[in-house]
C-alpha cells in the first residue's frame, strides 16, 4: 500500500514538474519565434520580388533629388494598374553600351505629345512647360534630338535626369525614347542614408 502511493505522489510530482513546464514553455517560445522570423522573410522576399525592388542610385544625374549612392526601393506593382505620370521617377534599362546598368530619370514627355527643347526651355505641344521644376538648372544647353520637334509615339516616354547638365537621357539617340515596356518601376522610397528615408517626389 505504501509503495502505491508513493507511487502516485511520484508521478504527480512528475506531472507538476515545474523545471519540465518551464523547458516546454522555452521550447514553445523558440519555436514561436523561428516561425515569426520565417513569415517575416517569406513577406519581405514577396514583397521585394513582386511589389518593391531595392536599387542604387549611380552617378549624379538625377542630382539634386537623388544623389549618388543613395538606396532605394522601387515600386514594381503600380504600372500594373496605370500608366505613368508626367514628373514620375522611372527606372528602366540604360543601353547596351553602359551594360547591365538601370537608368533613373523623370517623366517629362507622355505618349502622343510632342516634346521640343527651344532656347534652354521644354515644350510640349508648343507650350513651354513651366510646371517643371525639377531640373538642377533653368536653361538645358544639350537639346539632343527634342532640339526638333519630336512626337511620341504610342507608349513612349521622353525621360530627363534633373542633373540636366550632365545627365545621359532621353536627348541622346543611344538612349531615346522610353517604351512602356522597358520601364520596370517607379522610384518609391529612399531608405539609404538613414537621415533621407522617406517617399521621393
Amino acid at each position: 500500500m505504501e509503495e502505491k502511493q508513493q507511487s502516485e505522489v511520484s508521478d504527480t510530482r512528475k506531472k507538476h514538474d515545474p523545471v519540465e513546464g518551464k523547458k516546454k514553455n522555452i521550447m514553445k517560445d523558440i519555436l514561436g519565434t523561428i516561425a515569426y522570423v520565417a513569415v517575416i522573410c517569406l513577406v519581405v522576399f514577396l514583397v521585394l520580388q513582386y511589389v518593391g525592388q531595392r536599387t542604387v542610385v549611380n552617378g549624379h544625374s538625377m542630382d539634386p533629388t537623388l544623389a549618388h549612392g543613395e538606396n532605394l526601393i522601387m515600386d514594381k506593382i503600380s504600372y500594373h494598374f496605370s500608366d505613368p505620370k508626367r514628373f514620375d521617377i522611372v527606372i528602366f534599362p540604360g543601353p547596351e553600351e553602359e551594360g547591365e546598368q538601370y537608368f533613373i530619370k523623370r517623366v517629362i514627355g507622355l505618349p502622343g505629345e510632342t516634346v521640343q527643347i527651344i532656347d534652354g526651355k521644354v515644350y510640349i505641344n508648343g507650350e513651354e512647360l513651366t510646371d517643371d521644376v525639377y531640373g538642377i538648372t533653368d536653361y538645358i544647353e544639350e537639346p539632343g534630338i527634342a532640339e526638333e520637334p519630336l512626337t511620341l509615339g504610342e507608349d513612349e516616354y521622353f525621360c530627363l535626369g534633373d542633373n540636366r547638365p550632365v545627365s545621359y537621357d532621353s536627348r541622346y539617340e543611344a538612349v531615346g525614347t522610353v517604351h512602356r515596356s522597358e520601364i520596370i518601376g517607379k522610384v518609391w522610397i529612399r531608405i539609404w542614408p538613414l537621415s533621407e528615408f522617406g517617399p521621393v517626389d
